[in-house]
């Protein structure tokens, strides 16, 4: 798969997995809704200005675009994080169910 078609599958799959049509894209990004379609057939390539401006729109990194998910693992939305945050997400998780714990046996 060349960059280009990377690009295209992994806007698709972001843009729909916040519920956003091409329209509603294009109105956030104030241009036409025939342009994201453009994009997301291969017929036009965005700028790296709009590449940030889309990633920020659909809340991910722009880098994100560039992924080749088909040699990821099942999850085909975000790679694998790195152990540092693993360990912070794992940490953050731990604290928060120590006090939901804490809330229901005080609570009962």
């Amino acid at each position: 798969m060349t960059l280009k078609q990377i690009f295209i599958q992994n806007m698709k799959v972001f843009r729909k997995k916040e519920g956003m049509s091409q329209m509603k894209l294009a109105e956030y990004l104030n241009t036409s809704p025939t342009y994201i379609g453009e994009i997301e057939v291969g017929k036009k390539f965005p700028s790296m200005d709009m590449i940030e401006k889309i990633a920020n729109i659909l809340k991910i990194k722009p880098y994100h675009f560039f992924i080749d998910r088909t040699e990821q693992n099942s999850d085909n939305t975000y790679p694998k994080l790195p152990k540092s945050m693993k360990n912070e997400i794992r940490s953050e998780l731990n604290f928060s169910m120590n006090e939901l714990i804490r809330e229901l046996l005080e609570k009962y």
